[in-house]
């Protein structure tokens, strides 16, 4: 649960969004629900998230 709370305390009260394709921008995206997930994030994820 903690996984899930911090990055969305951050994103609603600091405005903090990891660069996309950092390591803690693809353990944020594997935090958040995959229905949540826009295309744009769906293909970042998949180009520096899975196939680097």
């Amino acid at each position: 649960m903690k996984k899930i709370i911090i990055p969305l305390l951050c994103l609603m009260f600091l405005g903090c969004t990891p660069e996309v394709g950092s390591d803690k921008w693809c353990k944020h995206m594997d935090a958040k629900d995959k229905g949540d997930w826009t295309a744009n994030e769906t293909k970042d994820y998949a180009k520096h998230c899975i196939f680097k």
